[in-house]
């Protein structure tokens, strides 16, 4: 099969294409045929080694895993022995988990992981992204956040994968919504529910006064320290990047919270996908999609990603020109 390859830390130049040794499923495993998957900046972040966050999880010197990608959809192609769950041309999506190996043709996933069945009229590229936007935003919001109609929630980066996710989610539980994002984004992050669109070009939403309760940086791009005078006294900081400043807790009450979603049980990813599909499926939910590229263009796709200006999910489409691996 082929793969995107990174071997040593770098530029998106260092992706290489390969042809590797499909993997074999185990008994439990299904081996899925990927039509599509996403690059997030967690992919970026393990391709250049510049956090120190992400090389404990990606090795100190060099990659440890070097087949990046976590959300995928595509074509059940065979089943092991003990596999119930799912029949051979099955449209599923999911999750690959903390092994990574979504860039590529192929992969083997449990059955009883973080994978389901799609709705028939989903596309491949919209649920990866559902499998990376969703997956990060529903429980930030719900189990951290504990989002309550009526409170006022801010997403700094609304119009990202997670953060156009963010904004509908957050509507959806009944808060007020303000989505903070740059001037030619302001009309997406409107068309997605929120209440007040704030242009970071313009205005710092970090000089507001106790004015929410939540607030989600999907982007990192902020900090607690920055951010904790526009919390409400008991309000709380969430960010998908790892949170230093938290001198201010027990002084004021506000709180800081880092979660790395990626890591949660695969059963718990697997029912939160199942929901998230439904509200797809009942237009509920919207996933926004700024562009796909091939699999040998993943090296553009990356820099799209790490420019920081990407709208909605970047795909990345694999060939399907064999269902064989």
């Amino acid at each position: 099969m082929l793969a995107a390859l990174v071997d040593r830390y770098g530029p998106p130049e260092v992706l290489v294409i390969r042809e590797v040794p499909a993997p074999e499923p185990g008994p439990e495993q299904v081996l899925v045929q990927i039509h599509a998957s996403v690059v997030t900046p967690s992919d970026v972040a393990f391709r250049n080694g510049e956090l120190w966050i992400a090389r404990l999880f990606s090795g100190p010197f060099k990659p440890r895993l070097p087949i990046l990608g976590d959300a995928f959809a595509g074509t059940v192609v065979r089943v092991g022995a003990g596999v119930t769950r799912f029949a051979v041309g099955d449209r599923v999506a999911g999750s690959t988990g903390p092994e990574l190996g979504a860039h590529a043709q192929f992969a083997a996933v449990d059955q009883h992981g973080a994978i389901v069945k799609l709705p028939e009229a989903a596309a491949f590229g919209a649920a990866a992204g559902v499998c990376d936007g969703g997956l990060t935003a529903l429980p930030f919001l719900r189990d951290h956040g504990r989002v309550e109609p009526g409170q006022h929630v801010l997403i700094n980066g609304a119009s990202g994968s997670i953060g156009s996710t963010a904004v509908q989610l957050a509507r959806a539980m009944g808060a007020v919504v303000t989505g903070v994002t740059s001037t030619g984004n302001l009309a997406l992050v409107r068309s997605l529910g929120a209440d007040r669109v704030i242009d970071y070009t313009a205005e710092d939403f970090t000089a507001a006064d106790a004015a929410y309760d939540v607030i989600f940086d999907t982007v990192g791009k902020s900090s607690f320290a920055r951010c904790h005078h526009a919390l409400k006294p008991d309000g709380i900081y969430l960010s998908p990047t790892p949170i230093l400043s938290t001198s201010m807790l027990r002084k004021t009450g506000r709180r800081a919270r880092f979660a790395a979603t990626g890591l949660r049980k695969p059963a718990d990813k697997a029912a939160d996908l199942i929901r998230l599909f439904d509200w797809v499926r009942t237009g509920k939910l919207r996933i926004v999609v700024e562009g796909e590229y091939r699999l040998a263009d993943i090296a553009a796709a990356h820099a799209r990603v790490e420019s920081g200006h990407k709208v909605g999910a970047i795909v990345v489409n694999m060939s399907v020109t064999s269902m064989e691996p």
